[in-house]
């Protein structure tokens, strides 16, 4: 059985539709499939529908933006089936106007080195709740600038560390983050931890009993790591989760829906612990 349960759409910084995305994922033999856009659940009533016309089981889930205070970096979390999910509503509006704020930032810097407009990068964003760095990328391919999204003028542009162009921002602190997931009645996930280099701060939420679980099947993550993150799992009970983080044409590897999956089993947690907050 496969069950991805991290995905993205236009909604957010993918670059297929809710329909591409779960026809797709019928394609691909998926049963449980959970669309999980940055900062957004404007996906959850349509993705319904059509989950239910393809024969998909769809989870609600969002990827939440927070911030790891103690080292001073990004983290996701991935929040799913959310009993109450008007409550999570002004975290996500804020973590977008975030992300705009700092978006608008770099692209301001992009535009003093490139002659590019605004609108040619804000028409790659029509269906997205806010501005991503792919979306830059794309008007800077479409003028040609650069022939892919992830190599050299990308690091050039935007590495977080010596990036020119790059900009970043703190989201709201991950503690309060966990804590209001819960207050609405979902189960929080840390996703990718290799990702953000977030193995401490998943033991030490872990030992205080604020995240429900990890997301260890995911491309950023050997097997070394995946070993890792599978002992925290025992130590402290987490449920286990995968996904393809799939993100159309902005992936920055090549993962396609499917390609990471998370048991019934872990499933069955995650319904049966957010049941308990209805």
């Amino acid at each position: 059985m496969i069950c991805d349960l991290h995905c993205h759409t236009k909604l957010s910084d993918g670059s297929l539709g809710i329909e591409d995305v779960i026809l797709q994922a019928q394609r691909t033999g998926v049963e449980w499939l959970s669309i999980t856009d940055h900062d957004t659940m404007a996906s959850f009533s349509r993705a319904d529908v059509l989950g239910q016309r393809a024969g998909i089981k769809m989870l609600h889930g969002v990827e939440l933006s927070a911030w790891d205070k103690k080292r001073g970096r990004k983290v996701h979390i991935l929040c799913y089936n959310p009993q109450k999910p008007d409550r999570l509503e002004v975290l996500c509006l804020k973590c977008c106007d975030i992300r705009k704020q700092t978006s608008k930032e770099m692209i301001e810097k992009v535009m003093e080195k490139f002659p590019i407009t605004m609108e040619s990068i804000l028409k790659h964003t029509t269906s997205s709740k806010s501005i991503f760095k792919q979306h830059i990328m794309r008007a800077l391919i479409d003028y040609g600038y650069a022939l892919e999204f992830y190599g050299d003028l990308d690091r050039e542009l935007f590495n977080p560390q010596t990036g020119c162009c790059y900009v970043e921002r703190e989201y709201p602190d991950v503690n309060f983050v966990v804590d209001l997931i819960h207050l609405a009645g979902g189960a929080a996930v840390m996703a990718h931890p290799a990702q953000y280099d977030s193995i401490e701060l998943l033991e030490e939420l872990a030992q205080n009993k604020k995240i429900d679980g990890v997301e260890i099947g995911h491309y950023s993550a050997d097997e070394a790591y995946r070993a890792e993150l599978e002992k925290i799992a025992d130590k402290y009970d987490l449920i286990r989760t995968g996904g393809s983080d799939f993100h159309g044409l902005y992936n920055s590897v090549p993962t396609h829906i499917g390609s990471e999956s998370t048991t019934i089993e872990n499933i069955e947690r995650i319904l049966k612990l957010t049941s308990k907050k209805k």
